[in-house]
């Protein structure tokens, strides 16, 4: 890798950090650079995958005071992100590119719309709950469990705004502010990615050149997503997920 390659890949990987800790899509900004110095997709995917870790768990850390009291939802909600996480990566060696490439800007479309209308389906289900006098389930139930488990399939075989499904399927079924939202998704990132990169330790070959400087940038991009993240009122948090989000189906589908 040339030195300009190398420069261009550690400043992806720390717009990817700050991104994917507060929105979510940052592989749409690494995976193509990583391709423009290159690399096979399939390696692109797994340095990727592996480099993202420290970037997830230095915005986990970030938002660790939002996660108070939220313990029992993530190790639940983290159970099916490994499942889930796991499927994907085994599919990404499985099956051909185009099987999920095809269908990713509809889910990701499909979040989206999820999102922007949050707050009318939130206060919809709040008042049906009302009338029926059936309470919330803490951890959002088996949809939750279900929605969030599929979601990391997806992000476990690409990764690429799996974040902005995770919100979008938290903001409808779990009765709490965006922030707290967005550390649980951090954390489920972390797992997914986690898992992800491990299992391709063992049957896929990585570029260590491209994983060192994706880490080293996405952890300190994690940083600077957290400071800035939380400071975002829901308005704007949930305006910047769509617009991001509307900017990641434009590039998937040009691409």
């Amino acid at each position: 890798m040339m030195p300009g390659d190398m420069v261009a890949v550690f400043a992806a990987g720390i717009s990817a950090g700050a991104i994917n800790t507060v929105v979510g899509s940052g592989t749409l900004i690494t995976f193509p650079v990583l391709l423009a110095t290159g690399l096979p997709p399939v390696t692109a995917t797994v340095s990727n995958a592996l480099g993202l870790i420290p970037g997830s768990v230095s915005g986990a850390i970030g938002y660790r005071s939002e996660l108070s009291g939220q313990a029992r939802r993530v190790l639940k909600l983290g159970v099916g992100a490994v499942l889930g996480s796991f499927a994907g990566a085994t599919l990404l060696l499985a099956l051909p590119a185009t099987a999920f490439e095809t269908v990713v800007p509809v889910l990701v479309g499909l979040a989206l719309v999820l999102v922007a209308l949050q707050p009318v389906i939130g206060e919809r289900v709040r008042r049906r709950r009302e009338r029926t006098g059936r309470p919330a389930h803490r951890d959002g139930g088996p949809l939750l469990f279900t929605g969030l488990t599929l979601a990391s399939v997806y992000g476990g075989y690409f990764a690429a705004a799996q974040g902005i499904i995770y919100m979008s399927l938290m903001g409808m079924l779990l009765d709490e502010p965006l922030q707290r939202l967005n550390a649980v998704k951090n954390v489920l990132a972390a797992i997914v990615n986690t898992v992800a990169a491990l299992f391709f330790l063992f049957v896929a070959d990585f570029d260590w050149t491209a994983v060192g400087l994706i880490a080293v940038g996405s952890a300190l991009g994690g940083q600077i997503g957290a400071k800035a993240g939380r400071r975002l009122r829901p308005v704007v948090l949930r305006s910047l997920i769509v617009t991001i989000g509307t900017v990641s189906i434009v590039q998937m589908l040009l691409n």
